[in-house]
């Protein structure tokens, strides 16, 4: 049912913790699920993500989508962190099953709330939550 990557993710999680003094925080949730992500970022002064930490709530399969996450975007630039798609986290797991794709897109999303707070603490005008659809806690959006 579970790819090796999968079990492997959620058995020996990466970057798991909260980071002090962070950044940037991100939280997102699945009230269907009850699936909840934080994500902790600190980002340097070239829009490096030097350290990426994370705390979930759920299942296996969304622990092993956040510790992907934070694998995927650890070293990368703000710029490249926002590229960061559900689909890339499934493929770096070798596969999810359907039923679970949920947790892939939650993992996006916590790392786009985590920048868009970056964003709004530097004052910078984005649009990254622009297309959430109410389940993020720190979109500026009245939901």
């Amino acid at each position: 049912m579970y790819s090796e990557k999968v079990m492997d993710h959620f058995a020996n999680p990466r970057n798991v913790g909260e980071i002090e003094n962070a950044d940037a925080v991100g939280e997102v949730g699945n009230a269907v699920c009850g699936d909840i992500m934080k994500m902790y970022l600190k980002i340097n002064d070239d829009n490096v993500i030097e350290d990426v930490k994370f705390k979930t709530f759920g299942c296996g399969a969304a622990i092993a989508t956040s510790s992907m996450a934070t694998e995927l975007i650890k070293g990368k630039t703000v710029d490249e962190a926002l590229k960061l798609t559900n689909k890339a986290v499934i493929e770096a797991l070798d596969g999810l099953p359907p039923q679970k794709i949920h947790c892939s897109v939650l993992a996006e999303e916590a790392v786009k709330a985590a920048i868009a707070n970056y964003y709004d603490k530097k004052g910078i005008k984005h649009d990254i939550m622009e297309n959430c659809d109410g389940h993020c806690a720190t979109c500026q959006k009245k939901h």
